[in-house]
């Protein structure tokens, strides 16, 4: 079995109730709400990754503010042309930020399509990867070991229908 580490920097943007979000096509093609960030590039160091990446998916430059937490996730699938069986696990660096220029835009031509600033009270209602609702408990929270204790996790959202 294939193994695969994938370490990204995400960026948790609160301002007057609103989180700044931007939108991904999802595995199966059925649109989700994501954190701006993503994967680093080799040699490069997170705190840049999330600088990056947040310019890229929503055209804000933003202010790194603090450092939230670390989450990880495992799951083994099947991907890849040759749908081979694959161990992923993804090592995210959660940071907060705030709006330091840049005017709100789309991008185009890369992993998310739109950006916008959601309502927190409406995220509930929003199709969302997990990972917003780990990293607003961070935010809420603010454990001191920047980790949340496995069983205080959100599940999956297959999980949480059962």
């Amino acid at each position: 079995m294939r193994r695969k580490l994938r370490v990204a920097a995400y960026a948790v943007c609160v301002r007057d109730g609103q989180i700044l979000l931007a939108r991904s096509p999802g595995l199966d093609g059925t649109p989700e709400w994501v954190l701006p960030g993503g994967g680093m590039e080799h040699g490069e160091d997170p705190y840049d990754t999330v600088r990056r990446e947040v310019t890229e998916e929503t055209g804000y430059r933003i202010r790194v503010t603090g450092l939230l937490g670390v989450d990880s996730s495992r799951r083994v699938f099947r991907g890849g042309r040759l749908r081979r069986l694959a161990d992923h696990q993804g090592v995210r660096i959660l940071y907060e930020g705030e709006i330091a220029g840049g005017d709100l835009r789309h991008e185009v031509g890369g992993s998310t399509d739109f950006a916008a600033w959601q309502d927190l009270d409406t995220l509930p209602g929003l199709n969302r990867v997990r990972l917003v609702d780990v990293a607003l408990r961070l935010w809420r929270e603010r454990p001191a070991a920047g980790h949340l204790d496995p069983g205080a996790r959100p599940l999956p959202r297959e999980m949480n229908e059962e």
